[in-house]
C-alpha cells in the first residue's frame, strides 16, 4: 500500500464513520431511559396505539406532519421522516423515538414542553411499553 492509498483509506473510513457519530450524537444517555415494561406481547394496536394517538397523531398527521414524519400508522411509524427510521426494530435503547420521549435530547423531546398542556408528555411506564414493544419486535 503506497502512500496515497493510506491516505484515502483513512479519508473513507472517516467519511463512513460520520453517519454513526451523528446519529450518536441524536441520542441521550441511555442510562437514564426508564425501564423496559415486563410485560410479554406488548402489540401496536393494544398498547401503543392508544399512546400515539393521545400524545403524538395531531401533530404528526395529516398532508403536512411536523418533521415530515407521519405515525398514522404503524408502519409510517417505524418508516420515520427525513431524518431516518427513529426506531431500531429490537434495540429500544437505540431507538432515537425512545429518547426523545424520554426528554434525553434537548430542543427534541416529544412532545414538546410547550405543548404538553394540550398533548401530555408519556409517563415513565407508557415509556416503558414502548420500549417493550420495540425490544420484542414491534409487532
Amino acid at each position: 500500500m503506497n502512500h496515497k492509498t493510506v491516505l484515502i483509506a483513512i479519508g473513507l473510513s472517516s467519511l463512513i464513520s460520520l453517519p454513526v457519530v451523528a446519529d450518536e450524537l441524536q441520542l441521550g444517555d441511555a442510562s437514564k431511559l426508564p425501564p423496559a415494561a415486563s410485560k410479554k406481547g406488548v402489540t401496536y394496536d393494544t398498547d401503543i396505539k392508544p399512546l400515539v394517538e393521545k400524545s403524538c397523531l395531531k401533530c404528526h398527521s395529516g398532508e403536512k406532519p411536523k418533521g415530515k414524519y407521519s405515525v398514522e400508522t404503524k408502519e409510517k411509524l417505524l418508516k420515520g421522516g427525513p431524518d431516518g427510521a427513529p426506531i431500531v426494530v429490537g434495540n429500544s435503547a437505540k431507538s432515537p423515538l425512545v429518547h426523545y420521549i424520554s426528554d434525553l435530547v434537548a430542543d427534541s423531546e416529544m412532545p414538546p414542553k410547550e405543548k404538553r398542556e394540550k398533548f401530555p408528555a408519556l409517563t415513565k411506564d407508557q415509556v416503558g411499553l414502548v420500549r417493550a414493544w420495540i425490544d420484542q419486535g414491534a409487532k
